[in-house]
């Protein structure tokens, strides 16, 4: 994500860069290089040489960046094209309700039962349907339909335990159970320094509460904000049971897993390289992310971290109360409206 830089002030930083995997992911980040190259040496026609890039292609991109940010430095993907002799949408859902119906069967009895409908499709196509939407397999087709009889009727099979093809989802039965706690890496500002957000979302209300700390992130770090998620969760009337954490350093150090033991309170650690398991945090932070970081940082310049603060407390109030969330498991509920009506239940 961007630093303070959006081009009204002169400048941008350089983002925390992923692995990268794809030819837009390279363009990108050559891209990026020879904006640094130039700002670094002050020389634009040799950084432009070394590249093999004009200056006029090397402005416009720099111009971009300034507007906009290093993202708009992204290729942009391309539409993929609707060919004329392509399989109408129609047929092709006809095709997957026929998969889960009759999972069993192979593609030349699709392509049969199709043409039994009057659509003439060739048993090679059906496979390619199937196969784009991981259905090509016997075995992935019988998983589908015992997973979606088990959404529908809660009849569990030995296919629907071993394809986890929903995902992974953390349900509790209470406020305070498993609070998800997660650390984020919001960027590097321009005259405050690397910037960490510190998450903690109850997993069974979504509601969320967030500190802003200057990085690298530690233990001392995850105890302070550890004791301020358990006093708002006091002044909400909620009680917490139990943390889930990663293993990060900052999550398995000794005077944080103390801290925890002197609160009484049941660590629960993810396996290694199963970010999935904390699905409840790093949803959040793609929304917090979206919503409240890219808009501020072109809306305005932060100097302080209590700056930074007050913008994600003004946003975690509209989050918490108004904002609806339309998940599978909110369906369009706010953390106060499933907070509130379980009290109210409870009180019943």
């Amino acid at each position: 994500m961007m630093g303070s830089g959006d081009g009204r002030f002169g400048s941008y930083q350089r983002i925390k860069e992923p692995i990268t995997v794809t030819p837009a992911e390279i363009i990108y980040q050559r891209r990026v290089r020879l904006l640094d190259l130039a700002r670094e040496t002050g020389n634009v026609a040799e950084a432009c040489r070394t590249f093999g890039v004009s200056r006029t292609r090397f402005y416009e991109w720099k111009s971009l960046a300034e507007r906009y940010g290093l993202e708009a430095l992204m290729p942009k993907t391309r539409r993929t094209p609707q060919l004329p002799n392509a399989t109408p949408t129609h047929v092709v859902a006809d095709l997957l309700t026929m998969a889960v119906v009759e999972p069993t069967i192979g593609c030349r009895q699709y392509a049969d039962r199709l043409d039994d409908r009057g659509y003439s499709i060739a048993p090679s196509t059906v496979q390619r349907h199937l196969v784009a939407h991981g259905l090509g397999m016997r075995s992935q087709r019988v998983a589908r339909a015992a997973a979606i009889t088990l959404m529908t009727t809660g009849l569990v099979t030995e296919s629907a335990r071993d394809e986890d093809l929903f995902g992974f989802c953390l349900a509790t039965g209470g406020p305070g159970e498993l609070i998800c706690l997660d650390s984020f890496y919001v960027g590097n500002l321009k005259g405050v320094g690397k910037v960490y957000q510190l998450t903690a979302i109850d997993v069974f209300t979504r509601w969320a509460t967030v500190a802003i700390v200057l990085g690298p992130v530690n233990g001392t770090h995850t105890i302070r904000f550890l004791d301020q998620v358990l006093k708002h969760y006091r002044r909400l009337g909620v009680g917490v049971r139990a943390i889930l954490t990663d293993n990060g350093p900052e999550y398995v150090a000794s005077g944080f897993r103390a801290h925890l033991i002197k609160k009484n309170l049941t660590h629960v650690r993810i396996p290694p390289r199963s970010p999935n398991h904390n699905s409840v945090c790093e949803r959040f932070h793609g929304t917090i992310l979206q919503e409240c970081w890219r808009p501020a940082f072109h809306r305005r310049h932060f100097t302080s971290i209590r700056q930074l603060q007050a913008e994600a407390d003004a946003w975690l109030t509209r989050y918490n109360n108004r904002r609806k969330n339309h998940g599978d498991y909110m369906r369009g509920r706010t953390p106060k409206y499933v907070l509130d009506s379980f009290k109210q239940n409870k009180a019943a």
